[in-house]
């Protein structure tokens, strides 16, 4: 099993890898690649608690046979946020190794290979054809492909369109490869799994279904009480307040202000600083459709996690952190008040 189809696994050449291999999934989850199923776990767990399917495995067997396994899970789990956040992590993921492999020319995985765009958008028989420094994506597939896209920059609308073609620059064109990556990976789930292997997997599916409930964002938090804030919001304010953030940090602020109930105005004044927030520039800046406000795993990964206390130790998420502050506060003013 190549490198390479473990780097991209939702690939057809890399299903047809598996199949000629002819690995039974039973036997795998059974007793044959337990390292399989424990990287599979990761993949999920990894999806669930920020944006990516985590470290990959050494062995590209187990990263390879770890994808159908991963699949599996989140069929038997059967929770549609788990579905989407699986779906859109294995995207991102495929997202940055591609975008790498193109701007890389001595880029070589150990087989020899690395992803062209070419090959890309053979894969997706997207018909994407150059136009000066851009590119022309066929309307039927833009359309498709851009639906789940926030902003209005995606609206057809908002397009110069001409011969059945919409123009999309290099990285919009990337975007829509995402996006066809992430609808492959969620066609089909959940599938339907026999007994046996759903037997096999009753301890990973329990610990993703307990992570889960774990990372489960409430909807129904509105309010705004600045001092009840994870350490890492406080000292972001302060940042935007001081001067302009850069990405991801400002996304990092702004989702976790939508997501407690503030809309594009009070975004504003609450930063204070005459900038324009809105909503579809918070998501299209980390690229995704609807993105909550960074787990923090992947706040720490940036290098915003600070100032950690206690609640920060008992909490995997911001917004449970704020959560648990509101829940133990006797009083609290809004600052919208």
């Amino acid at each position: 099993m190549q490198r390479f189809h473990a780097r991209y696994p939702f690939l057809d050449a890399a299903r047809e890898a598996v199949d000629e291999a002819a690995v039974d999934l039973a036997d795998l989850v059974a007793r044959d690649d337990p390292a399989a199923v424990e990287r599979a776990v990761g993949r999920v767990e990894a999806a669930l608690s920020g944006d990516t399917t985590g470290d990959p495995a050494r062995q590209p067997r187990v990263e390879l046979l770890s994808y159908p396994v991963a699949r599996v899970l989140v069929s038997l789990v059967d929770d549609p946020v788990l579905t989407r956040k699986y779906a859109r992590a294995e995207a991102v993921t495929a997202h940055r190794r591609f975008t790498a492999d193109f701007d890389a020319d001595e880029l070589r995985s150990a087989s020899g290979e690395r992803m062209s765009r070419e090959r890309l958008l053979r894969e997706f028989d997207l018909d994407a054809t150059t136009d000066g420094d851009g590119f022309r994506v066929p309307v039927g597939d833009y359309l498709t492909l851009a639906g789940d896209l926030p902003g209005d920059r995606w609206r057809l609308a908002s397009r110069s369109l001409a011969d059945g073609g919409v123009p999309v620059d290099e990285e919009e064109l990337h975007l829509l490869l995402r996006q066809a990556v992430e609808r492959r990976v969620s066609a089909g789930l959940p599938l339907a799994v026999p007994e046996t292997i759903a037997a096999e997997l009753g301890d990973a599916v329990e610990a993703v279904e307990d992570l889960l409930a774990d990372l489960e964002l409430s909807g129904d938090i509105d309010a705004v009480v600045p001092d009840l804030f994870p350490p890492c919001l406080q000292q972001l304010v302060e940042r935007e307040r001081d001067g302009e953030l850069p990405e991801p940090d400002r996304f990092a602020l702004t989702s976790f202000l939508t997501a407690i109930g503030m809309d594009d105005a009070e975004v504003d004044a609450f930063c204070a600083d005459g900038d324009d927030y809105r909503a579809d520039r918070i998501a299209t800046a980390d690229g995704g459709t609807e993105y909550p406000p960074p787990s923090c795993e992947t706040m720490e990964a940036y290098g915003l996690c600070v100032n950690k206390d206690e609640v920060c130790e008992t909490v995997p998420h911001p917004l449970k952190y704020y959560e648990k502050r509101l829940d133990a506060a006797e009083a609290t003013v809004d600052w919208r008040e």
